[in-house]
């Protein structure tokens, strides 16, 4: 059988791709001229089975004409495809027009979903992202040396109830909180990004001025009603230097939920900066 692969920005793409191949899967990667990581330009050189295509936001019907070409029933996306990207950057072709024209909505779950079917119309089957990477998922409990302590859990449980929130709405899946109040959310600039932001504005409140708790929490959520084949919550070593350079001292994470990425590099950095993380059921 021969995988397709859609692949966006980051890591996640890279490590698809290896357990696809381990696994013995033919793979033909579908690249987004505009995210993904010319990296990949050398390991499809290096693999006879990988075969590599360049293509544009909003290339839908080429997408489809490649699949086809390459005898591709089966597809998966993975990395991220910024949100800015998709509502500033696209130039799409008629069938993703025609498609866009059609949305009640265009927020991102509506579109990647719209795109789901249009491939299940023409027998590609989007399939779980997370269908090759089980063992990355986020195990439920303390993951780091140190769990929360009492301010932190009520942060997290205040956080929750935001995060889920807002999620639903689908305008983004982390919050940050400080002493029980919402600092910031995340919405198309994306976690990393809203931790800076949330940052940026404890270290500009006045000392005097605030009896604000200034440890920040990190709440991220998947969506209620969650489609694990696109925009799965994802967590790597980089969140966790973002989480430090803003002063935020805990994360939180639902388990069986999330993607944690270069796993024990990142719990241990995290340990070392004393930062807590927990993976909670939903």
């Amino acid at each position: 059988m021969k995988l397709g692969l859609i692949a966006g920005n980051g890591r996640f793409p890279f490590l698809l791709l290896d357990a696809a191949r381990a696994q013995g899967f033919a793979v033909t990667v579908a690249a987004i001229r505009e995210e993904t990581d010319p990296e990949i330009n050398h390991r499809a050189a290096a693999d006879e089975l990988i075969t590599l295509h360049w293509l544009s936001l909003g290339e839908l019907s080429r997408l489809i004409e490649l699949f086809h070409k390459e005898g591709v029933t089966a597809a998966v996306m993975a990395g991220q495809v910024k949100h800015k990207q998709i509502f500033s950057s696209i130039r799409p072709d008629w069938r993703l027009a025609k498609l866009l024209l059609n949305l009640r909505s265009r927020n991102t779950d509506m579109l990647l979903g719209a795109v789901a079917k249009v491939l299940a119309d023409e027998g590609i089957d989007l399939i779980s992202s997370t269908a090759f990477l089980e063992p990355l998922l986020a195990q439920e409990g303390v993951l780091t040396t140190r769990a929360p302590d009492e301010e932190e859990r009520k942060n997290i449980e205040y956080g929750m109830s935001v995060a889920r929130a807002v999620s639903g709405f689908d305008i983004g899946q982390t919050v940050v909180v400080a002493a029980q109040a919402c600092v910031a959310v995340e919405a198309m600039e994306g976690t990393d990004a809203a931790i800076l932001r949330a940052g940026k504005l404890m270290q500009s409140l006045d000392e005097g001025m605030t009896t604000l708790e200034r440890r920040l929490t990190v709440v991220k959520v998947a969506k209620p009603n969650q489609d694990m084949r696109f925009d799965v919550p994802v967590i790597g070593i980089r969140t966790v230097e973002t989480m430090i350079a803003a002063g935020a001292s805990c994360l939180s994470v639902e388990a069986g939920r999330t993607l944690l990425f270069d796993k024990d590099t990142l719990l241990k950095r995290a340990s070392e900066a004393g930062i807590a993380i927990v993976a909670l059921a939903r």
